[in-house]
């Protein structure tokens, strides 16, 4: 079964939960506040992804606001990038898509499906 990571006040998980209930596609969800990723997780994600790590960085969050990290990112190696997102899983893109075929963090529904039929 599909793993889908979320924070249900937002609207974009929200959005993407609304997907995947249409198209009857049975999934797990795990709430990130609660439950955040670990970094084994969030580095055996990053890994299937196939994505640059900093799509894994919820860029328009507060707490990646605060930190400064958007000028601060680039100075960090992917092990301290990882060790960072492990901190507070509100630092992680959501929702998070995990599946047989890959990881996708964000929602976007033709990205979701292509993954989905892989």
């Amino acid at each position: 079964m599909m793993l889908f990571v979320e924070y249900p006040k937002c609207t974009t998980c929200q959005k993407a939960k609304a997907w995947l209930e249409a198209q009857k596609i049975p999934f797990t969800a795990r709430h990130i506040k609660d439950n955040p990723p670990t970094r084994a997780e969030l580095e055996a994600w990053w890994q299937r992804s196939a994505l640059p790590l900093k799509r894994f960085f919820n860029t328009s969050g507060l707490l990646y606001k605060s930190l400064g990290l958007s000028t601060k990112l680039a100075t960090l190696s992917e092990s301290e990038q990882l060790d960072l997102l492990a901190t507070d899983g509100m630092l992680v893109k959501r929702p998070l898509l995990i599946t047989p075929q890959g990881v996708c963090p964000g929602f976007k529904p033709e990205v979701w499906e292509a993954l989905l039929k892989a």
